[in-house]
């Protein structure tokens, strides 16, 4: 029993020595892989809106936006010309007629409406489809920049606290884009 008391302490003694030699030799790894990471960062708004793409579909959509504004504005005086008006008749006009003329003006305002929420899911829907086709392109050229300088990843800026700014991709992806998507 002297004995296996003896043993068990010597295997205890032969494991700890082995666990901290390992332990350096796992830090010498460590150290090792930390060195060969290099990791790049862009700011994937910054990049994407300053695009010639992105600027140029903005564009775009803002004189499709004004034309329907104008639109949008002639038919808003229209209802509000019809409410005018039958607020003026109404003491007036006989109840048959006052009722068809309130028909009229609530469906004329309820397409009105209507007409403006199909305006503005269409343009949110236009605008959505243009961002994700040009993100789609945009992910693309990160990767084949990350490629390029041998990164072994590209991370979002915004979520980073610190960086050297020669690591930012942001400049490089936008003028990328520029020369690949023209």
């Amino acid at each position: 029993m002297f004995s296996l008391k003896k043993n068990l302490k010597e295997y205890r003694v032969l494991a700890w020595a082995i666990l901290f030699a390992m332990s350096g030799q796992m830090a010498a790894v460590a150290e090792a892989t930390a060195a060969s990471v290099k990791i790049g960062f862009v700011d994937i708004q910054t990049a994407i809106t300053e695009t010639k793409e992105f600027k140029k579909s903005q564009m775009k959509f803002r004189v499709e936006l004004q034309k329907e504004k104008g639109i949008i504005d002639a038919r808003k005086k229209k209802v509000e010309g019809m409410l005018m008006e039958l607020n003026k008749q109404a003491n007036v006009l006989n109840p048959t007629l006052k009722k068809k003329k309130e028909e009229s003006f609530l469906r004329e305002k309820k397409d009105f409406e209507r007409y403006v929420q199909d305006r503005e899911e269409e343009f949110a829907r236009k605008e959505k489809l243009a961002l994700d086709k040009i993100s789609k392109k945009m992910l693309k050229v990160l990767k084949q920049l990350g490629k390029q300088k041998k990164l072994t990843m590209v991370l979002e800026k915004k979520s980073v606290f610190y960086s050297d700014s020669s690591l930012d991709l942001t400049s490089l992806a936008t003028k990328t884009y520029d020369k690949l998507y023209p």
